[in-house]
């Protein structure tokens, strides 16, 4: 059995790659993890394969913020160098400007 490793980490930022979002890693799961449902309602042209680490990100788009869970193969680095505005984001983490990315807040760490 092959185990994925996962391409980035609990406080990396990314952006989609199809869809105009970004957010914040603050869990992985090592393959697909959501329901069928779920699954089952992305559009088959673009559905990902279950065989990869899932992102859970603190997502945000130029209207709202949200939750989103999506699969490596459509995630790709952020260049902004931007902080994310999501409101819990801050309730988990701490922005790191000089790395680009954020830090757990200490005792928050599994």
């Amino acid at each position: 059995m092959k185990t994925a490793t996962a391409r980035y980490a609990i406080g990396d930022v990314v952006r989609h790659r199809l869809f105009p979002f970004r957010g914040v890693i603050f869990d992985v799961d090592p393959e697909f993890a959501n329901t069928e449902e779920w699954y089952d309602s992305i559009p088959e042209e673009i559905r990902p394969r279950k065989d990869q680490p899932f992102y859970h990100l603190f997502a945000e788009n130029s209207e709202t913020e949200y939750v989103a869970y999506v699969s490596e193969q459509n995630l790709l680095p952020d260049e902004t160098g931007e902080p994310i505005r999501h409101p819990q984001v801050t309730e988990v983490f701490e922005w790191v400007p000089e790395n680009r990315r954020y830090l757990m807040r200490p005792g928050l760490e599994h």
